[in-house]
This record gives structure tokens, sequence and C-alpha cells, in this order.
């Protein structure tokens, strides 16, 4: 049995595919050791020294360092499970109906829900948005500072 989420090297954009936006990192002003979830030609924006994309599986990498996650929403349980027990970085995630939004909601030292109109960015250079709202969701200290910092909204 192949435990690859994605066993193959991407070649086509997926409904999986909005990627975070600049202004997001810039209001930060964190640089990552590592982001796991990168689009297949790398990072667009991401700050940061190393990242896996599909075909590098950052699902089954071993994650090191502070680490930034915009994981595949249509999948995001085993991402948010990782970076729940990797407990050092931040992640944007929707606000969904789900148990692993209830687990990183009462578990995570920091969170920041994210504008109404969160508009992402796709590798075409189109812009869109997803159904619910987002947020961004911090462990380690360095972290839930950036996000109190960042003033995108009131921290949790």
């Amino acid at each position: 049995m192949n435990d690859r989420l994605f066993p193959v090297a991407q070649e086509t954009y997926t409904s999986d595919d909005y990627y975070t936006p600049k202004w997001i990192f810039d209001a930060l002003g964190v640089h990552f050791d590592l982001d796991v979830a990168c689009p297949p030609q790398g990072p667009l924006h991401t700050p940061c020294t190393n990242y896996y994309t599909q075909e590098t599986d950052g699902l089954l990498s071993p994650w090191c360092g502070n680490v930034f996650m915009n994981p595949p929403y249509s999948k995001a349980t085993p991402w948010v499970k990782k970076f729940m027990a990797h407990n050092n970085g931040i992640a944007l995630l929707p606000m969904a109906k789900s148990q692993w939004f209830n687990d990183i909601w009462n578990d995570c030292e920091g969170i920041t829900v994210l504008p109404y109109k969160l508009i992402f960015e796709h590798a075409d250079k189109l812009k869109g948005s997803i159904f619910l709202p987002a947020m961004l969701a911090a462990y380690g200290t360095a972290n839930v500072k950036a996000l109190n910092n960042s003033k995108i909204s009131r921290v949790r």
C-alpha cells in the first residue's frame, strides 16, 4: 500500500491550489525553516530556507524547526495532526466544521481570524477565495508574538 498522499509529481492545478498571499508574510515578519506544502514551482512568497512540494511529500517527510503550513484543504486532517504534533510554526487553515478544527482551536497557543474576503493566489496569477473563513494558528512563543505584532486581527 502506498502511504503517500500524492504519489506523483503535480502536473495540473487542482482545487487545493490556493496559495498564501504575500501580505500575510509581510505582516508576520517571520522567516520559516520549512514550508511543508509549497506549490510545484516552490514558494511563491514564503520566507523560508527549505520547502516540500507535492512531489517531495511534506506530509511524510520529516519536519524541523519553525514551519509554515497552508495544506491541501481537501485532506487537511493528517496535515493538521502533524502540525499539532510538531508544535512549532504557523498554519493557514479554513475554519471548517471538523474534528481537527476543534482540536487545533483548543490546543494551539494563538489564533487570529483572517479578513472575511481573503484572496488567495494561484500559480497562473489568477486570484480566488474559498467559501469558508480562514485563520492563522500558531505554536511557539515567537510565532504567537508575530501574530500579535501583525495586527491582522485580535489574537486568541
